[in-house]
């Protein structure tokens, strides 16, 4: 009795030192946790009848056999996992604190008791296995009464095994530690959902013309993940949008609604919803899901279609942004939705049997899935000509039906609709031109134009270790496609142009924790490929290349950064604008962001590298065809800034115009004796053997000329529109500081120039007009004899005597007279033609009459 009395005390004492360890722990919460890392074989287990044996020979310390830590596969004599009996226990704090304590009351840091084989005889003494057996069923589970030293596996768990040798039973007491942290690392687990948003089918009615205007909207926990752009009248719309957001915990419905766009409230359109939990991972897969909405009397509010995957993101991911499986993910997608497979070139002809109601103008316009295009505005006629040429890019998963609309307008706000009609371009045959006369309203005439599908070749999107250019024989083959030989084969196709986005450095902060969430936008003409998103960085680096097919080597390229702000509109970070002529093939350059207006500069740079190869044969022939027309979204809006830089320009161009203007009066006036001279030889010669191949010669040595100043570096290039901008932006920020009145009258002076010169281009050609249609007599008359004289001496007198007379007359009036006042003739006589403003302010006199106004109003009742 009095061994078990000192064994139980002494296990007290330790689990009283064991709790004051953990309440010391517990204490301070903000304490790093450390975890002490052992090897599988260093693991220990410390059975019941060893703790008896080392009571009893504490004052020896006799040393104890080791034993492998994991005893349920290590030895036979290991009972079934169904049998042992666990006690478990939380630990909070480092392992240092409990080791040492224990340490010091005699319980060694690493050690297991090693028990005798299966064929050991246990039994040597029956009171010390009762006791054994007692303390097992009675201490054992109180915390309070036993302490147990820790084990430390990989995973840094705490556990406490207790071997029963006649029961073959393993008491195995692990603490919470390790549920704990699984439970954890579980809470700690992101996921990146990634959702592809394709189109809509046959969704309801919201709009009293019969259509809707829908978008959608992504929520998750009543907050909106993203939303998507408004495809206007259309009940099938096609979006082919993608987006990603990181998603804590799955167990949350991911709502999609649809709603209908207008201009005071937003008609709701349906909803549906995702079970995040019931996705399957690293998984693509694509859900049609239909709509539905409660208070709705339609039974089929239509459907989705979206794509939709669930990837696991762990801390690394999150904190460089998406792996690269996200990359490629994304990737894909976006190239199924940006690379087009075919081109249509659309001819609009005539429109036939249109109506005459008043005056105005008459356009068309034409959509193809998100693409558009507005038509020059013709004065209304029966048969009106356009003879205009467009292309529409056929994208795959879009609809291939082609709207077109002919609008009547009358002043600035009046539109009426003379008719629609669609037309499903997916069956027409490549390579040949169909033509198409579609009705339009009953009494309202048709419409003509000509369709013509070219297969595309030229787009692609890869990474930067496989550039096509790179391949093998790639290079080769386009090199001979548009050489020299074959200039005269498919004059549509002018060149191929490779672009390696590489990366972008030091841009601007565009989110509250001052990072961004960069990607990158690519356009030639009315071709349009985008990057990938790369998260929380200012310098991301995307390592794509792109290739556009070239069918106009005079366009520009432009690359323009955006921030993805989730369901908001992209943020604005920088652009620029790279003319085709201007690269240097293989040759990588940094290219600092300019401003939207690509005027300033912006925060940061691009390295990309470019490489086009051309035809100089179909680009020469290209150059004079009519030039492919940039789809405008959006109205023109006003803008002072515009305006004044307008406003300069014509203003700059105004005073060359007078620069020459007035050294050519110089020579007249003898200015400088030797130059007059010239000029005057240089009159004569050229009056008297003139020909019409003087007029292109003259040309060719202006072009030589400031080739050579140029060249020689006398003369530099204009930049003054670039110093423009600069000034521009200056002054727009001196002017926020001005007061309302002061800005007012800054727009006053610009509105009132723009007022007077169109004021004096309307009178000069109303006073022309008075001119021929006797507004006054006496001028008419005037111009009547002048032209007849001028007719009868241009029939008996060749024109070179009479230039040349009118020439020497010039140069030698300063000499006659020398203080003769210079005029012009022409602009003299038409300045005394009164305009039409002034011909209704003028009072018209008319004789008396005895039927006047005032006799009449008397001589009436």
């Amino acid at each position: 009795m009095e061994d078990k009395k000192s064994m139980i005390g002494s296990l007290r004492q330790k689990a009283k030192l064991f709790r004051y360890s953990r309440v010391g722990n517990e204490k301070n919460p903000n304490k790093p946790e450390v975890r002490e890392e052992r090897l599988l074989d260093q693991r220990m287990s410390t059975s019941v009848m060893d703790v008896l044996q080392r009571s009893r020979m504490s004052s020896l310390k006799s040393p104890t056999h080791q034993q492998p830590a994991d005893l349920r596969s290590s030895s036979a004599c290991n009972s079934s996992p169904d049998s042992p009996l666990s006690v478990t226990l939380r630990k909070r704090g480092g392992g240092t604190g409990l080791s040492d304590s224990l340490d010091s009351t005699g319980w060694l840091s690493q050690e297991s008791v090693t028990d005798a084989p299966c064929e050991h005889n246990i039994s040597k003494s029956t009171d010390e296995m009762d006791q054994v057996l007692r303390l097992r069923d009675t201490q054992l589970p109180s915390s309070e009464s036993l302490a147990e030293k820790p084990h430390f596996n990989r995973n840094g768990s705490d556990t406490f095994s207790i071997h029963d040798n006649e029961h073959n039973n393993i008491l195995d007491m692990k603490t919470e530690s390790a549920g704990v942290n699984e439970h954890q690392r579980e809470a700690q687990r992101t996921y990146l959902l990634t959702i592809y948003l394709k189109e809509g089918r046959g969704l309801v009615i919201r709009d009293r013309c019969g259509t809707s205007d829908p978008y959608v909207k992504f929520k998750l926990d009543g907050k909106t993940l993203y939303k998507s752009k408004v495809v206007y009248k259309n009940l099938n719309p096609v979006w082919n949008e993608s987006f990603s957001f990181p998603i804590r915990s799955l167990d949350q419905k991911l709502f999609i609604k649809v709603y209908d766009r207008d201009l005071t409230t937003d008609d709701f359109m349906g909803s549906c919803g995702v079970e995040l939990n019931k996705l399957e991972l690293e998984k693509n897969s694509e859900m049609v899901l239909p709509l539905d909405d409660p208070n709705s009397l339609e039974d089929d509010m239509g459907v989705i279609v979206i794509d939709i995957c669930l990837s696991v993101r762990d801390s690394k991911n999150k904190k460089h942004g998406s792996t690269t499986e996200d990359n490629k993910r994304l990737t894909e997608s976006m190239k199924k939705s940006q690379l087009w497979t075919r081109v249509y070139t659309i001819t609009l002809v005539e429109g036939r049997d249109l109506p005459l109601d008043g005056q105005g103008d008459v356009f068309v316009r034409f959509k193809l899935g998100e693409q558009k295009y507005k038509s020059k505005s013709q004065v209304k006629k029966v048969n009106t000509q356009w003879r205009e040429r467009f292309d529409f890019n056929q994208f795959p998963d879009a609809s291939s039906l082609l709207e077109i609309e002919v609008v009547g307008k009358e002043g600035w706000r009046y539109e009426e609709c003379y008719g629609q009609c669609e037309i499903d371009l997916s069956g027409l045959p490549l390579n040949e031109s169909t033509l198409f006369t579609c009705e339009l309203d009953p009494g309202r005439g048709r419409v003509v134009f000509l369709v013509t599908p070219i297969p595309c070749t030229g787009a692609s999107i890869t990474d930067l270790v496989a550039p096509p250019l790179e391949e093998p024989h790639e290079r080769q083959n386009m090199l001979v496609k548009y050489s020299f030989r074959n200039s005269l084969k498919d004059l549509r196709d002018i060149g191929f142009l490779q672009v390696k986005v590489i990366k972008a450095t030091d841009l601007m902060a565009a989110d509250l924790n001052g990072k961004s969430d960069p990607f990158c936008v690519l356009e030639l003409g009315n071709n349009r490929l985008q990057t990938h998103t790369i998260y929380k960085t200012l310098n991301p680096e995307w390592n794509k290349v792109f290739t556009f097919p070239v069918k106009d080597i005079h366009e520009v390229l432009e690359v323009t950064v955006f921030d993805e702000d989730g369901d908001k509109a992209p943020d604005f970070l920088g652009k620029v604008a790279l003319p085709l002529l201007s690269i240097r093939n293989g040759q990588q350059v940094a290219c600092s962001l300019r401003k939207e207006n690509l005027g300033g500069l912006s925060k940061g740079t691009i390295v990309l590298e470019l490489e086009v190869i051309y035809n100089s044969i179909k680009a020469s022939i290209k150059t004079f065809t009519p030039r492919e027309q940039k789809f405008m979204e959006d109205n023109a809006k006003f803008s002072k800034k515009v305006l004044a830089r307008n406003v300069i320009r014509v203003r700059n161009l105004y005073r060359a115009v007078c620069h020459v203007n007035q050294f050519i009066k110089s020579c007249f006036q003898w200015e400088s004796v030797q130059r007059s001279i010239i000029a005057f030889l240089v009159f004569v010669v050229t009056v008297w053997y003139w020909d019409f191949y003087m007029l292109p010669l003259f040309m060719v040595l202006l072009v030589v000329w400031n080739y050579l100043q140029i060249a020689s570096e006398r003369v530099t290039r204009d930049l003054d529109t670039m110093e423009l901008y600069e000034e521009e932006d200056e002054d727009e920020k001196e002017s926020e500081r001005k007061g309302l009145m002061e800005k007012i009258h800054m727009v006053q002076e610009i509105v009132i120039t723009v007022q007077n010169l169109l004021e004096e281009i309307a009178c000069f050609g109303e006073r022309i007009k008075n001119t021929f249609n006797w507004s006054v007599p006496f001028l008419s008359n005037l111009a009547f004899l002048v032209l007849i004289m001028a007719t009868v001496i241009t029939y008996f007198i060749p024109v070179r005597y009479i230039i040349l007379l009118w020439g020497i007359h010039k140069f030698t009036k300063k000499l006659r007279s020398p203080y003769a006042i210079e005029n012009n003739e022409v602009m003299d006589f038409l300045s005394r033609v009164p305009s039409d403003v002034q011909m209704t302010q003028y009072t018209e006199l008319s004789t008396c009459s005895a039927h006047s106004p005032y006799r009449r109003k008397r001589a009436s009742p």
